[in-house]
Order: structure tokens, then C-alpha cells, then sequence
């Protein structure tokens, strides 16, 4: 079953036909709604119409939060409990979830924006989904976002991504004062892509597991530098 979405179109014409995609996935607890004022912050008009995509994540028991059921790309398990303890990933949930996201860029181009017009973006677990999912995409995106998140299943990046999406442009951001996903976990993700060969932006901001409004400025040129092509 596909995921349910909110979806509008911004730019100069709203009404126009898109030019290009924005696939937005939120974090743990929320849904699409969240990222949707910040959305319309972001400037894109000097491309044209811009569609966005906000699904919402299914609702699942999370281990983290005592099985509470809640949305979820995937589950998250408790901390290591001793240092040196590989820390516990939920493999089919998280492969199950880049399938679904899979889906959503499909969409995207049985609809008439190229994959290389479309941009993945995503948010702490919404971050994690969206460097899974787009390093793994068989077709050329425009590009990837990933903010105060982490890269999951890192040791099979390399095995696994495609040579359609090697060189695709990365932009990653973290909150120095995260407590949430501790900032060296995004520094440590961006350290594996880069030692992979990706081309990866990366801008750190001092707050919290939040986004500021220098991050999406930054963002928004971002964007539009990847969608100019």
C-alpha cells in the first residue's frame, strides 16, 4: 500500500505544471504536516512550479519509546548498553521503508518530473530514510538533504548504492547543541560518504534537534543550484 501524502505546488504560479519534486520525509512522532511551513518559506520560483511531497510515515510500536506506537519509518532500539556495543539496527524495517520511498520517487516520474528534477529530503529518521533510499535510487536525483540525522546500515552503503546516484550533490546539516542525534553521528555519516566519494555540503548551526532560519536560507540556494540544470 502506498503512503498517504500532502501535496502543493509553489512558485511564481502555482497552478502552473511542475517543473521539479521535493520528497520531504519527517522524523519520529510527526507527520507531514511538520515540514510543511518550511516549505513554503523555501523560494523556488526562479525554476518554476515546484511540487512537494510530505508522506506520512506509518504508524509502528517503538522500542526507543517503550513500544508506544507511533509514526515511524522504521523501529529504533535502545542505546548500546556498554561502550564498544554495535548499536542495534532494525534492518527489515528500515529496507521495508526505502522500498515505500522507493515508490514515492516512481511516482514522481509516472507523473512527469524526471528523477533528475526530483529532490529527497528528510529530517532526523526522515534524514536516515532519505540517505538510504537515495544513495540507493536506480535513477539520477537532483539531490539529497539530510538534516540532523545519521546514515543507517553504513557498512553496506558501499555494496549497495547505485552508480546511477555516485556522484549526486549531498546537502547535510546539524544542530551543534543536538541531543537527540548527537552531532558527531551526522559528522561521522558525512565522513563515511565523503570517504565514499560523494560530493557532500556540509553546514553546522548552533541549536538543538531543530531547523534555524540560516539553515533553510542556506537550503533554499542549495535547491536551487541542484534544479537549475
Amino acid at each position: 500500500m502506498g503512503l498517504e501524502a500532502i501535496e502543493f505546488t509553489t512558485g511564481a504560479d502555482p497552478s502552473a505544471p511542475p517543473v521539479a519534486s521535493v520528497v520531504v520525509l519527517h522524523g519520529l512522532g510527526a507527520d507531514g504536516h511538520d515540514f510543511a511551513p518550511i516549505a513554503h518559506e523555501v523560494d523556488l520560483s526562479a525554476i518554476g512550479s515546484v511540487r512537494w511531497v510530505l508522506p506520512h510515515a506509518p504508524v509502528r510500536p517503538v522500542s526507543l519509546n517503550g513500544g508506544y506506537a507511533m509514526r515511524a519509518w522504521y523501529d529504533i532500539y535502545p542505546p548500546p548498553s556498554a561502550p564498544g556495543v554495535p548499536r542495534r539496527e532494525d534492518v527489515p524495517g528500515l529496507r521495508a521503508a526505502c522500498q515505500q520511498v522507493q515508490a514515492l520517487l516512481d511516482r514522481e516520474v509516472q507523473r512527469g518530473i524526471p528523477a533528475r528534477r526530483t529532490v529527497l529530503m528528510g529530517f532526523s529518521q526522515g534524514c536516515a530514510m532519505a540517505l538510504m533510499a537515495g544513495l540507493r535510487a536506480p535513477q539520477r536525483l537532483a539531490g539529497v538533504v539530510g538534516l540532523s540525522g545519521y546514515l543507517p546500515l553504513a557498512d553496506t552503503t558501499a555494496q549497495e548504492r547505485s552508480i546511477a546516484n555516485q556522484h549526486v550533490p549531498i546537502f547535510m546539516a546539524h544542530g551543534t547543541g543536538d541531543s537527540v542525534v548527537l552531532p558527531e553521528r551526522g559528522i561521522a555519516s558525512c565522513r563515511v560518504l565523503q570517504d565514499l566519494g560523494y560530493a557532500v555540503e556540509w553546514h553546522g548551526y548552533p541549536m538543538e534537534h531543530s531547523v534555524c532560519a540560516q539553515e533553510v536560507a542556506e537550503l533554499n540556494t542549495w535547491l536551487l543550484r541542484v534544479l537549475a540544470a
